[in-house]
């Protein structure tokens, strides 16, 4: 359930909030929120005040899918009253099978669906006029910390992995116009925010559904492409992080904001493997040969660069050279930070028809040799920020000190610096330290 939110609208009604899986689906939360609060509605903390519950599920595999079942389980057997959105939604029969209790299922990025069921079953109050309040423009709800917040720019996905659900949960690419990213990037500064954290599908591919459209922000031209969106975010004077970054080739052009200092030098790009075969049965529109050479360039260019990465170990004809090839792979490409999972079968993928399934206690192994090699590999690498003198934006103080992130690290996903004894500081500061100490995780520091 989210934290309680003040509401200055005229009560109509009190909504409990489950919001599940990335952060594109905490952005969706946030905007239903935002509208009914607009139409008058509390958020509240716990089942027992909620009039009805929300619930915004996951989808993309078969764990995140029985998570959702099972918090739309609890809000049923707490509340009574459910409604179901987000990814998951796209299986409305599976969803209403196992809970045939739920008043309304929609899918992801509906809105208005989902503000529509929570007015037929509570409906709101007539709002009043209040002469100051209807000048005050309303303020969305977050639900990340005041200092930092995601900003989506763009919906769907042209690729067709064969791993992957997306495309048909969310369709294909949908970018929003530039001017619109930049009023709201504007407006979350002025708030207070300090990061930025750009997320999409595809942030590659910003604008190529529109062919690059020109749009408007503050009375001058902008194109929808990436390049010209991140200039543009460099100006406003905050940390702007690039995640679900595709590695092709105008990503080059990025690089040299990232030395620059207008963008953190900071790249999300979730490669999935390395071996040519594996990445021809995924469909991944990647090489392993020509990302390692880029990889290179990038950092010659930007040496600062930090790169994290999603990889996928025992996908269907995964064979012990293919995955060997991996670990080579990531011996040469050092990067920063890495996650990986196991390959599950997920309802509707093609990859469910490949031939070569990959033993279970196979892809456990593998998984393991995986983040030994790159446990090695992330620690020596922070290893090597010792004695180093970095910025740190500060997400909490407790009464043993601040806990922060450097420009290397995104919230949620990345590694800590921890500031032992340094109480005095608070959430959303930007400070300067000495890095100390270092793990294959965190980082421990002393202000300068």
């Amino acid at each position: 359930m989210t934290e309680k939110t003040q509401n200055t609208a005229p009560s109509g009604g009190k909504v409990g909030f489950i919001s599940l899986g990335c952060p594109k689906a905490l952005v969706d939360s946030e905007r239903i929120l935002t509208q009914l609060r607009l139409d008058g509605y509390d958020v509240v903390p716990t089942y027992d005040d909620a009039d009805v519950v929300v619930v915004n599920t996951c989808g993309f595999i078969d764990a995140a899918k029985q998570e959702s079942l099972d918090a739309i389980g609890e809000a049923i057997a707490e509340n009574g009253k459910v409604i179901v959105t987000g990814c998951m939604g796209v299986e409305a029969d599976r969803i209403r099978e196992t809970h045939p209790g739920v008043l309304a299922v929609s899918g992801p990025h509906a809105y208005e669906e989902v503000v529509g069921a929570v007015h037929q079953y509570v409906p709101p109050k007539e709002k009043q006029h209040d002469p100051f309040l209807d000048l005050v423009p309303p303020q969305g709800i977050k639900l990340t910390p005041r200092h930092y917040a995601y900003l989506k720019i763009s919906e769907g996905c042209n690729h067709r992995c064969t791993f992957c659900i997306i495309p048909s949960m969310r369709g294909d690419l949908v970018s929003r116009p530039i001017g619109d990213v930049m009023d709201e990037a504007q407006r979350l500064v002025d708030a207070g925010v300090k990061e930025l954290l750009v997320i999409s599908q595809d942030t590659s591919a910003y604008g190529v559904d529109v062919k690059y459209r020109t749009g408007f922000w503050q009375g001058r031209p902008l194109k929808t492409r990436m390049q010209a969106l991140c200039e543009a975010l460099g100006e406003l004077g905050v940390w702007v992080r690039l995640h679900y970054v595709y590695p092709y080739p105008h990503v080059d052009d990025i690089i040299p904001l990232m030395a620059e200092g207008k963008i953190l030098p900071y790249l999300d790009i979730p490669f999935q493997h390395a071996s040519p075969k594996v990445l021809k049965a995924m469909k991944r529109p990647a090489h392993d040969s020509k990302t390692l050479e880029r990889i290179r360039k990038w950092r010659e260019i930007c040496p600062e660069l930090t790169i994290r990465s999603t990889f996928i170990v025992g996908f269907p004809g995964e064979t012990e050279e293919d995955f060997q090839y991996l670990l080579d792979w990531l011996d040469e490409a050092q990067l920063d930070r890495v996650g990986a999972f196991k390959y599950s079968a997920v309802e509707g993928a093609r990859a469910n028809e490949l031939e070569g399934a990959v033993p279970e206690e196979v892809k456990e192994e593998r998984l393991a040799r995986f983040m030994e090699k790159q446990a090695q590999i992330s620690a020596a690498r922070l290893q090597a920020r010792i004695g180093k003198t970095i910025d740190i934006l500060i997400d909490e103080v407790d009464d043993e000190g601040a806990i922060g992130r450097s420009k290397a690290d995104a919230p949620e996903i990345d590694g800590m610096v921890y500031l032992n004894g340094e109480t005095d500081l608070a959430p959303g500061q930007i400070v300067q330290a000495v890095v100390e100490h270092a793990d294959e995780h965190d980082l421990w520091g002393r202000l300068v």
